[in-house]
Protein backbone atom coordinates (compact mmCIF):
# COMPACT_ATOMS: atom_id res chain seq x y z
CA UNK A 1 0.00 0.00 0.00
CA UNK A 2 1.35 3.72 -0.83
CA UNK A 3 2.01 5.15 2.22
CA UNK A 4 0.36 8.31 1.71
CA UNK A 5 1.74 10.42 4.76
CA UNK A 6 5.43 9.26 4.62
CA UNK A 7 5.96 9.01 0.75
CA UNK A 8 4.03 11.58 -1.02
CA UNK A 9 5.85 11.21 -4.04
CA UNK A 10 4.30 8.32 -5.03
CA UNK A 11 1.28 9.91 -5.53
CA UNK A 12 -0.06 9.96 -9.15
CA UNK A 13 -0.89 13.10 -9.33
CA UNK A 14 1.13 16.85 -8.35
CA UNK A 15 1.69 17.57 -4.65
CA UNK A 16 -1.68 19.54 -3.51
CA UNK A 17 -1.33 21.58 0.57
CA UNK A 18 -3.98 20.26 2.69
CA UNK A 19 -5.63 24.17 2.82
CA UNK A 20 -4.97 24.51 -1.16
CA UNK A 21 -6.93 21.12 -1.24
CA UNK A 22 -9.72 22.43 1.19
CA UNK A 23 -10.62 25.46 -1.30
CA UNK A 24 -10.23 23.91 -4.25
CA UNK A 25 -11.94 20.41 -3.75
CA UNK A 26 -14.66 21.25 -6.39
CA UNK A 27 -18.02 19.07 -7.00
CA UNK A 28 -17.09 17.25 -10.14
CA UNK A 29 -20.00 15.67 -12.23
CA UNK A 30 -18.20 15.26 -15.25
CA UNK A 31 -15.86 12.18 -15.72
CA UNK A 32 -13.55 11.17 -18.44
CA UNK A 33 -13.94 7.70 -19.50
CA UNK A 34 -11.62 5.69 -17.88
CA UNK A 35 -11.26 3.47 -14.71
CA UNK A 36 -9.55 4.81 -11.90
CA UNK A 37 -6.91 2.24 -10.59
CA UNK A 38 -7.17 0.02 -7.77
CA UNK A 39 -4.50 1.07 -6.02
CA UNK A 40 -5.76 4.91 -6.46
CA UNK A 41 -8.58 3.10 -4.72
CA UNK A 42 -7.40 2.17 -2.03
CA UNK A 43 -4.81 5.30 -0.90
CA UNK A 44 -8.65 7.16 -1.59
CA UNK A 45 -10.40 5.08 0.62
CA UNK A 46 -7.62 4.72 2.89
CA UNK A 47 -8.18 8.59 3.34
CA UNK A 48 -11.92 7.69 3.85
CA UNK A 49 -11.73 5.56 6.52
CA UNK A 50 -9.39 7.80 8.55
CA UNK A 51 -12.07 10.15 8.85
CA UNK A 52 -13.36 11.08 12.59
CA UNK A 53 -16.63 9.55 14.34
CA UNK A 54 -18.05 9.84 17.91
CA UNK A 55 -15.68 7.79 20.60
CA UNK A 56 -14.09 6.60 17.14
CA UNK A 57 -16.02 3.55 16.92
CA UNK A 58 -16.05 3.99 13.30
CA UNK A 59 -19.76 2.75 12.41
CA UNK A 60 -19.01 4.07 8.85
CA UNK A 61 -18.60 1.49 5.97
CA UNK A 62 -17.80 2.28 2.03
CA UNK A 63 -19.61 0.15 -0.84
CA UNK A 64 -17.70 0.86 -3.80
CA UNK A 65 -18.70 0.15 -7.18
CA UNK A 66 -16.60 -0.27 -10.05
CA UNK A 67 -17.48 -2.57 -13.63
CA UNK A 68 -19.20 -6.02 -11.69
CA UNK A 69 -22.45 -6.87 -12.90
CA UNK A 70 -23.73 -5.79 -9.48
CA UNK A 71 -22.24 -2.42 -9.74
CA UNK A 72 -23.58 -1.91 -13.17
CA UNK A 73 -27.30 -2.81 -12.29
CA UNK A 74 -26.67 -0.21 -8.94
CA UNK A 75 -25.57 2.38 -11.47
CA UNK A 76 -28.52 2.04 -13.64
CA UNK A 77 -30.76 1.70 -10.71
CA UNK A 78 -29.69 5.05 -9.21
CA UNK A 79 -29.28 6.65 -12.66
CA UNK A 80 -32.71 5.93 -13.77
CA UNK A 81 -33.42 7.82 -10.32
CA UNK A 82 -31.38 10.61 -10.58
CA UNK A 83 -32.67 11.57 -14.18
CA UNK A 84 -36.38 11.15 -12.70
CA UNK A 85 -35.51 13.64 -9.80
CA UNK A 86 -33.25 16.10 -11.92
CA UNK A 87 -36.01 16.51 -14.15
CA UNK A 88 -38.69 17.10 -11.26
CA UNK A 89 -36.43 19.84 -9.65
CA UNK A 90 -35.31 21.64 -13.27
CA UNK A 91 -39.07 21.94 -13.62
CA UNK A 92 -40.01 23.06 -9.76
CA UNK A 93 -36.94 25.68 -9.27
CA UNK A 94 -37.26 27.47 -12.79
CA UNK A 95 -33.97 26.10 -14.23
CA UNK A 96 -34.98 27.20 -17.86
CA UNK A 97 -37.19 30.29 -16.81
CA UNK A 98 -35.79 33.61 -15.81
CA UNK A 99 -32.14 34.03 -15.86
CA UNK A 100 -32.05 30.31 -16.86
CA UNK A 101 -32.89 30.97 -20.23
CA UNK A 102 -29.37 33.26 -20.68
CA UNK A 103 -27.02 30.13 -21.61
CA UNK A 104 -24.35 32.22 -20.26
CA UNK A 105 -25.54 33.06 -16.83
CA UNK A 106 -24.82 30.82 -14.20
CA UNK A 107 -28.02 28.69 -13.77
CA UNK A 108 -28.06 27.86 -17.17
CA UNK A 109 -24.52 26.55 -16.68
CA UNK A 110 -25.87 25.03 -13.91
CA UNK A 111 -28.40 23.13 -15.46
CA UNK A 112 -26.42 21.67 -18.51
CA UNK A 113 -24.02 19.88 -16.30
CA UNK A 114 -26.63 18.49 -13.94
CA UNK A 115 -28.42 17.64 -17.00
CA UNK A 116 -24.62 15.93 -18.63
CA UNK A 117 -24.51 14.41 -15.03
CA UNK A 118 -27.72 12.40 -14.68
CA UNK A 119 -27.67 11.52 -18.21
CA UNK A 120 -24.19 9.82 -17.85
CA UNK A 121 -24.94 8.50 -14.11
CA UNK A 122 -24.97 4.67 -15.57
CA UNK A 123 -21.36 4.97 -16.68
CA UNK A 124 -19.75 7.18 -13.96
CA UNK A 125 -16.19 5.07 -13.56
CA UNK A 126 -16.91 4.20 -9.28
CA UNK A 127 -19.97 4.83 -7.50
CA UNK A 128 -19.40 4.62 -3.81
CA UNK A 129 -22.22 3.99 -1.48
CA UNK A 130 -21.11 5.86 2.45
CA UNK A 131 -23.25 3.62 4.92
CA UNK A 132 -23.91 4.76 8.67
CA UNK A 133 -23.90 1.18 11.00
CA UNK A 134 -26.58 2.40 13.54
CA UNK A 135 -25.93 1.20 16.98
CA UNK A 136 -28.54 3.50 18.32
CA UNK A 137 -32.03 5.11 17.45
CA UNK A 138 -31.61 7.58 14.41
CA UNK A 139 -30.65 10.83 15.68
CA UNK A 140 -30.12 14.06 14.36
CA UNK A 141 -26.29 14.22 15.38
CA UNK A 142 -25.41 10.92 13.76
CA UNK A 143 -23.96 11.93 10.40
CA UNK A 144 -21.29 13.51 12.45
CA UNK A 145 -19.99 9.58 12.48
CA UNK A 146 -20.05 9.18 8.69
CA UNK A 147 -19.45 12.83 6.84
CA UNK A 148 -16.70 13.63 8.28
CA UNK A 149 -15.40 10.33 6.25
CA UNK A 150 -17.02 11.38 3.26
CA UNK A 151 -15.49 14.40 3.11
CA UNK A 152 -12.05 12.69 3.35
CA UNK A 153 -12.92 10.43 0.50
CA UNK A 154 -13.15 13.33 -1.80
CA UNK A 155 -10.32 15.37 -0.36
CA UNK A 156 -8.17 12.07 -1.03
CA UNK A 157 -9.53 11.51 -4.51
CA UNK A 158 -8.66 15.67 -4.94
CA UNK A 159 -5.29 14.65 -4.05
CA UNK A 160 -4.42 11.81 -6.38
CA UNK A 161 -6.33 13.72 -9.47
CA UNK A 162 -9.54 12.62 -9.55
CA UNK A 163 -12.78 14.61 -8.09
CA UNK A 164 -16.19 13.29 -7.07
CA UNK A 165 -19.56 14.95 -5.71
CA UNK A 166 -22.38 14.02 -2.98
CA UNK A 167 -25.60 13.38 -3.98
CA UNK A 168 -28.47 11.39 -2.35
CA UNK A 169 -29.92 10.28 -5.26
CA UNK A 170 -30.00 6.80 -4.16
CA UNK A 171 -33.27 8.05 -1.74
CA UNK A 172 -36.10 6.81 -3.98
CA UNK A 173 -34.56 3.17 -4.50
CA UNK A 174 -33.32 2.43 -1.38
CA UNK A 175 -34.74 -0.89 -0.91
CA UNK A 176 -34.43 -2.54 -4.35
CA UNK A 177 -30.54 -1.07 -3.69
CA UNK A 178 -29.89 -2.53 -0.61
CA UNK A 179 -31.63 -5.89 -1.75
CA UNK A 180 -29.47 -5.63 -4.71
CA UNK A 181 -26.07 -5.38 -2.99
CA UNK A 182 -26.99 -7.45 0.66
CA UNK A 183 -27.23 -4.03 2.84
CA UNK A 184 -28.56 -5.14 6.05
CA UNK A 185 -31.97 -3.06 6.07
CA UNK A 186 -31.06 -1.19 9.56
CA UNK A 187 -27.98 0.38 7.78
CA UNK A 188 -28.18 3.85 6.45
CA UNK A 189 -26.78 4.67 3.21
CA UNK A 190 -25.82 8.20 3.89
CA UNK A 191 -25.29 9.70 0.35
CA UNK A 192 -24.09 8.82 -3.27
CA UNK A 193 -20.97 9.26 -4.28
CA UNK A 194 -19.36 9.41 -7.68
CA UNK A 195 -15.83 9.42 -8.65
CA UNK A 196 -13.49 9.84 -11.64
CA UNK A 197 -11.04 11.53 -13.38
CA UNK A 198 -11.73 15.46 -14.28
CA UNK A 199 -13.27 16.59 -17.97
CA UNK A 200 -12.59 19.74 -16.64
CA UNK A 201 -10.74 20.18 -13.38
CA UNK A 202 -10.49 21.36 -9.92
CA UNK A 203 -10.24 24.97 -9.16
CA UNK A 204 -10.88 27.50 -6.53
CA UNK A 205 -14.18 26.88 -5.00
CA UNK A 206 -17.00 30.09 -4.69
CA UNK A 207 -18.85 30.68 -1.79
CA UNK A 208 -20.40 33.92 -0.39
CA UNK A 209 -18.03 35.94 1.89
CA UNK A 210 -16.99 35.10 5.20
CA UNK A 211 -18.48 37.97 6.56
CA UNK A 212 -21.63 36.74 5.72
CA UNK A 213 -21.26 33.00 7.52
CA UNK A 214 -19.09 33.53 10.62
CA UNK A 215 -20.29 35.39 13.53
CA UNK A 216 -18.51 36.66 16.58
CA UNK A 217 -20.31 37.26 20.06
CA UNK A 218 -23.52 37.98 18.35
CA UNK A 219 -25.56 35.91 15.75
CA UNK A 220 -25.27 38.09 12.04
CA UNK A 221 -22.05 39.99 13.71
CA UNK A 222 -18.79 39.22 11.88
CA UNK A 223 -15.49 39.50 13.74
CA UNK A 224 -12.94 41.54 12.29
CA UNK A 225 -10.64 39.26 11.54
CA UNK A 226 -13.28 37.63 9.06
CA UNK A 227 -11.87 38.43 5.90
CA UNK A 228 -11.89 36.72 2.55
CA UNK A 229 -8.06 36.62 1.24
CA UNK A 230 -7.08 38.72 -2.19
CA UNK A 231 -8.96 37.22 -5.02
CA UNK A 232 -11.73 35.27 -3.20
CA UNK A 233 -14.40 34.67 -5.83
CA UNK A 234 -17.93 34.52 -4.53
CA UNK A 235 -20.94 32.83 -5.73
CA UNK A 236 -24.80 34.68 -4.94
CA UNK A 237 -26.00 30.93 -4.49
CA UNK A 238 -26.32 30.02 -0.95
CA UNK A 239 -28.44 30.64 2.34
CA UNK A 240 -30.82 33.47 2.17
CA UNK A 241 -29.45 37.14 3.40
CA UNK A 242 -32.71 37.51 5.66
CA UNK A 243 -34.62 34.67 7.34
CA UNK A 244 -37.36 33.11 6.07
CA UNK A 245 -39.79 30.34 7.06
CA UNK A 246 -38.42 26.91 6.07
CA UNK A 247 -40.21 25.72 2.90
CA UNK A 248 -39.37 29.38 1.47
CA UNK A 249 -35.67 29.45 1.22
CA UNK A 250 -35.09 27.19 -1.81
CA UNK A 251 -32.58 28.24 -4.23
CA UNK A 252 -30.98 26.89 -7.00
CA UNK A 253 -26.78 25.86 -6.21
CA UNK A 254 -24.78 27.08 -8.63
CA UNK A 255 -21.62 24.71 -9.65
CA UNK A 256 -19.44 23.96 -6.87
Amino acid sequence: MVDITENPSSRQAEEVGLLEGLATTRAIRRYLDEPIPESALRDILFAATRGPSGSNRQPFRFVVLADGEKATAAKAMIGESARALWNAKRQNDGYDRGSGSDNASPKARMARTMQSYVDNFDRVPVLVLPCLVRYRAPAPMEGASVYPAVQNLLLGARALGYGGVITGFHGAVDAPLKELLGIPEEVFIAATVTLGKPAGGHGPVRRRPMSELVYGEEWGVAPDWAVDPDGTRYTSAGPPRSAKPLGEQSRGNEDE
